[in-house]
């Protein structure tokens, strides 16, 4: 089994976006995920309690459970555990740090942002786990031009001594139209640019967990019989 964090230091910057994308994604691929939230505000819990799906997709549970949790997964065969941590304190941040495999650390293209980021990045590395940084509600690039302040946060990053992922997630109102259904952008009925992007994250992050390509992540619209055969395999293996 392997562990994903998904951090930030700042409030806003879109840690349950991350987190439930992913663990959606993987859920689509196949793989036998699990979402522990962690965070007081419970927000991925808010977006996921409503969808039919076998037990097993979200814990709902605190810094000091998830020693207990991320064993109980490993055991009951959960392929990737995905903890969406809080903000603060740092204790909290720090306990989730530790269970991982690759910590996410999630900001966007402001200034406020990009310092929280070195406080994550802090984290990250006093605790020597592997980390990887997602720049998040970017503006569209125009005409494959990205705009002056996401030019800047790459640019800004490229010191923080992490790696930066290459796809940045854009602000697209078809992320919050997704949450609204219970649903990850690779299920919402057009949401292909959004889509692309969190499976190229997905396909990031899998290789850093794992040193290989993932598997394959369809979309409600290039695969539903796909989609429809891996939620049998998730439903059966639970």
């Amino acid at each position: 089994m392997k562990t994903l964090t998904v951090m930030s230091r700042k409030g806003g910057a879109g840690k349950t976006t991350v987190s439930v994308n992913l663990t959606l994604a993987a859920r689509a691929a196949g793989l036998r995920a699990v979402l522990a939230d962690a965070d007081p505000l419970r927000s991925a819990t808010e977006v996921l309690r409503g969808r039919d799906e076998p037990p097993g997709l979200l814990f709902e549970t605190s810094a000091s459970k998830l020693f207990t949790l991320t064993e109980a997964c490993r055991r009951s065969g959960v392929d990737l555990l995905v903890i969406d941590t809080p903000a603060a304190p740092e204790a909290d941040v720090a306990e989730a740090v530790k269970m991982a495999d690759l910590c996410v650390a999630v900001a966007r293209p402001t200034y406020l942002d990009l310092a929280a980021t070195v406080q994550s990045v802090a984290v990250i590395q006093r605790l020597g786990r592997e980390g990887l940084i997602v720049l998040n509600q970017c503006p569209p690039s125009r005409g494959g031009l990205e705009p002056p302040c996401v030019l800047k946060a790459f640019e800004a990053l490229r010191f923080a001594n992490l790696p930066v992922a290459p796809t940045a997630l854009r602000s697209r109102m078809i992320y919050q139209t997704a949450f609204a259904q219970g649903r990850s952008v690779l299920e919402a009925e057009g949401g292909d640019a959004a889509a692309k992007e969190v499976r190229a994250l997905f396909a990031q992050a899998w290789r850093r967990l794992n040193g290989k390509a993932a598997p394959a992540v369809p979309t409600a619209n290039d695969d539903l019989a796909g989609l429809a055969a891996r939620r049998s395999e998730i439903a059966a293996r639970a």
